[in-house]
């Protein structure tokens, strides 16, 4: 009785073209890519933050001994207190009515459309100074403030000379103009989320203020709260706009001060680095807040 088995299997013959391939790369130099030039570039502008680093420091015309002197004094604290509430109170109601705006103008609503878009456009083309100064005379132009029906008799009367002063008016200014571009920019948050998304919602019967709770606005976060952001630091540098109506805030409070001692460089780095202090608080608070809504979309 024979035994037979399968003839062994032969292992593939080695390509000796794949060989030659291999040593001819093995034999080749590896040069990394110089880029001479973005060497100048960085050599170029260390020297010149080295120059600017040294001025500021060997200056005497910076007279930091006075910067020192007069940065942390309760005058000056109080009027970067006074500048954080202008900011807070502007971008609280400024957003909370430019978040109705920007639904008005969302809106199937012809009427409700044209009234957003009236006040938008109304808001964004006065300049800032001039609508601060309307709401600081407003007494000049309606004495009396009254409430009850429309085009008839009066049950509530208000003197607006003492209804409106000069912090309430600053505060009615900013966020009346801040209203007009947080509307624009919620509103092409919302624009930016797809719409099939909410369909696909509608199909399974969620309800329209669930869709919006839960789809639309998280989703849009990521689009609005670049912009937002921009607006909000640019609402708390521009709260300096508000020294015309002697309201002291940070920069008003720092033109009171060189205005007596004649201080003036300074006095205006003290304002600059109280700036600088809060807008980098500012900025990072937005880089944790963009984490948060990123969840799920950047890895």
């Amino acid at each position: 009785m024979a035994l037979t088995s399968d003839p062994p299997v032969r292992p593939p013959a080695a390509d000796p073209g794949k060989e030659q391939d291999t040593d001819d790369y093995a034999a080749l130099k590896v040069v990394p890519v110089r880029h001479p030039w973005r060497w100048v570039a960085v050599v170029a502008t260390a020297v010149l933050l080295a120059q600017f680093l040294n001025g500021l420091i060997t200056n005497p015309g910076w007279e930091w001994d006075v910067f020192a002197r007069f940065v942390t004094t309760e005058t000056i604290l109080h009027a970067v207190w006074v500048t954080l509430q202008l900011t807070f109170y502007g971008t609280v109601i400024g957003f909370a009515l430019g978040i109705v705006l920007a639904f008005m103008r969302l809106s199937a609503s012809p009427f409700l459309r044209a009234v957003a878009y009236a006040y938008i456009w109304a808001f964004r083309s006065i300049p800032l100074i001039v609508q601060l100064l309307f709401w600081f005379n407003l007494a000049y132009l309606y004495k009396e403030l009254e409430f009850g029906i429309p085009f008839g008799p009066g049950f509530l009367t208000f003197d607006t000379m003492n209804l409106v002063g000069a912090m309430s008016a600053a505060v009615l200014g900013l966020a009346l103009h801040q209203a007009a571009y947080a509307a624009e920019i919620v509103r092409g948050g919302v624009l930016a989320v797809d719409g099939g998304q909410l369909e696909a919602a509608a199909a399974l019967g969620i309800p329209r203020l669930r869709q919006l709770r839960r789809i639309v606005l998280p989703q849009a976060m990521r689009s609005i709260l670049p912009n937002a952001a921009n607006e909000i630091i640019s609402l708390f540098k521009g709260t300096s706009i508000v020294s015309v109506m002697a309201i002291g805030e940070l920069f008003y409070q720092v033109q009171v001060v060189y205005g007596r001692n004649g201080r003036v460089v300074p006095l205006l780095m003290v304002a600059t680095v109280w700036y600088i202090l809060l807008t980098t608080a500012l900025s990072v608070l937005q880089h944790y807040v963009e984490r948060h809504y990123a969840k799920g979309a950047v890895r």
